[in-house]
């Protein structure tokens, strides 16, 4: 902490590592290289396990441009700007984090390691960055909640083929005290995955993921016996209420007429879609593609991100919170989301394959680590506040170095 209150994430996080490694003879338990920790967490699940988390959708082409995108835009450092003093918080929907920085909604954590979302909410809770629940959680609404306490926690809405039961989930969320509804769209069906089709694997048949199901007093009502003396029934309702392929836009309406909750829609990558999120009642978008796992060869996020950011401005709706979420590896790949007009991003496998490395310890590890790279990359570039990170601090790669940043900018 800063002699001023702020965070000083990377200058600490260096000074531990370097002096326990120098003097104690410690090296990190968790790997900072994404490469080297998604090899480690390989070599720690069960391989059908690996290959749920690791896989997406075909080819996986959509996964791998999500990545490589963030290369076509380049970050221009300024020097001499006194960067002494620097500040990640932000804040949104009336509350300030000390980072822009959230955990993006994972199901089936315990197929990662035996305390699953609750290890992740502990580490989210203690850094102060929310953690975002999935509906598929192994863990039920209530017992996450609890495991948060006071920080704050937002609850992913996988909208089901019974209303009830979705208004449920909905209600339970507002009870525990869930911040925020994330409402995911872009997963009407299960994409196919072929690491998961070879594998034959899909672990809610296993009974996994089906923490919030088989708590809800709504599903056991449609079940009509006990889920924890017959699994296999409570699977296949599960496998019949999952989802919902008809949903529209009214839908939306619907959901916002029932919950004083803020709306984040996530999954958005047209902009067109974005507008139309916003006129059904969401109070902000999520850019993303679901980390590449439901659309083989999509478009990558971040190339979404400022045409989305572009069109909601010529829209009236310039003050809507855009967040982003796909891709993000590094903190300096935060930067350029930032940059480009998000307000916070999502991190996805990386702080899961902490997860299953070391459990709640291996997750505050890896979200230290890309505090502190954010923090860093930031401040090497010139800014001092998430305030100051705009399209000035980038280029395009294939453009000219100083002057137009891109021939895709949002119009």
């Amino acid at each position: 902490m800063g002699d001023d209150g702020t965070e000083t994430y990377g200058r600490e996080r260096l000074i531990e590592v370097y002096t326990g490694g120098m003097l104690a003879d410690q090296r990190p338990n968790v790997p900072p290289r994404f490469e080297a920790l998604e090899a480690a967490a390989r070599e720690t699940l069960e391989p059908e396990a690996y290959a749920y988390v690791a896989g997406s959708a075909g080819a996986e082409r959509t996964d791998r441009e999500n990545r490589e995108a963030f290369s076509r835009w380049r970050i221009v450092p300024r020097m001499l700007q006194d960067v002494a003093e620097r500040d990640l918080s932000v804040e949104l929907f009336g509350r300030q984090y000390p980072a822009p920085i959230a955990l993006a909604p994972i199901g089936v954590q315990s197929i990662l390691h035996e305390e699953a979302e609750l290890a992740s909410a502990r580490a989210a809770a203690e850094l102060g960055l929310p953690f975002v629940q999935s509906t598929a959680a192994s863990e039920p609404i209530e017992d996450v909640a609890d495991a948060v306490g006071e920080a704050p926690a937002w609850f992913q809405l996988y909208w089901s083929s019974n209303r009830d039961l979705t208004l449920s989930f909905v209600e339970r969320a507002e009870a525990a005290g869930y911040e925020a509804l994330v409402v995911t769209v872009d997963t009407p069906i299960i994409s196919w995955r072929e690491r998961d089709v070879e594998q034959a694997y899909l672990p809610f048949l296993e009974g996994e993921g089906v923490g919030n199901y088989v708590t809800d007093p709504v599903f056991r009502e449609l079940l009509g016996v006990d889920p924890e003396t017959n699994q296999d029934a409570a699977v296949m309702q599960f496998v019949d209420v999952f989802g919902d392929a008809s949903l529209t836009w009214d839908d939306l309406e619907w959901l916002r007429e029932r919950t004083e909750l803020p709306i984040l829609v996530k999954g958005v990558v047209h902009p067109d879609d974005a507008v139309l999120a916003l006129e059904s009642g969401a109070d902000g978008v999520i850019v993303s593609n679901h980390g590449g796992r439901q659309v083989d060869n999509a478009l990558p996020a971040i190339e979404a991100l400022p045409q989305v950011v572009g069109q909601l401005a010529e829209a009236g709706y310039d003050d809507v919170p855009v967040l982003f979420d796909s891709g993000i590896r590094r903190g300096a790949d935060a930067v350029v989301a930032l940059a480009l007009g998000a307000e916070m991003v999502l991190l996805g496998r990386p702080y899961v394959y902490g997860l299953a490395i070391d459990g709640e310890d291996g997750v505050r590890e890896v979200c230290r680590n890309v505090l502190a790279d954010l923090d860093l990359t930031m401040g090497l570039s010139g800014r001092t506040s998430v305030e100051e990170l705009d399209r000035d601090l980038l280029v395009a790669a294939d453009g000219p170095a100083f002057g137009n940043l891109s021939p895709a900018e949002g119009r």
